[in-house]
């Protein structure tokens, strides 16, 4: 129980903390990772990057219209696939991108000031350990 409750506090602070910092950029901790996608992906489907990014069609559509809504990115038929949209990210994402991984990784180096290197990567490697376990699980 307590690697829950302290993965759920990890979390929630972490989110808190992102709102904020991203908060003048129009994004969120929930948005953001959208963004990070769409970088090394332009042209990748909606649903794929749904997939990516571990949220629902339906969560992920409302996160994808709201930045498109703010100019972040740009929704393309597919004309392979009339039923499919692929997105591209604007100049105008292309440009706070940077500023936005600098503040991901200013709250990393506060978040594990704390920790030395081998703990950093320690941590790292369980914690994967831990999400590809999560992962394979089938709810029964």
């Amino acid at each position: 129980m307590h690697l829950l409750k302290l993965n759920n506090q990890i979390l929630r602070n972490t989110q808190v903390h992102l709102d904020k910092m991203l908060k003048e950029y129009h994004l969120s901790s929930g948005s953001y990772p959208y963004l990070l996608m769409l970088r090394g992906n332009e042209g990748i489907s909606q649903n794929k990057i749904s997939e990516e990014v571990g949220c629902d069609k339906a969560m992920s559509a409302r996160t994808i219209t709201k930045l498109i809504d703010i100019g972040y990115i740009v929704r393309n038929k597919d004309e392979d696939d009339s039923r499919a949209y692929k997105l591209y990210l604007t100049q105008k994402a292309k440009v706070i991108i940077p500023k936005v991984l600098y503040k991901i990784h200013k709250l990393v180096g506060l978040i594990t000031k704390d920790l030395n290197e081998e703990e950093k990567r320690t941590t790292i490697n369980s914690l994967s350990k831990v999400l590809n376990s999560v992962k394979k699980m089938k709810i029964q």
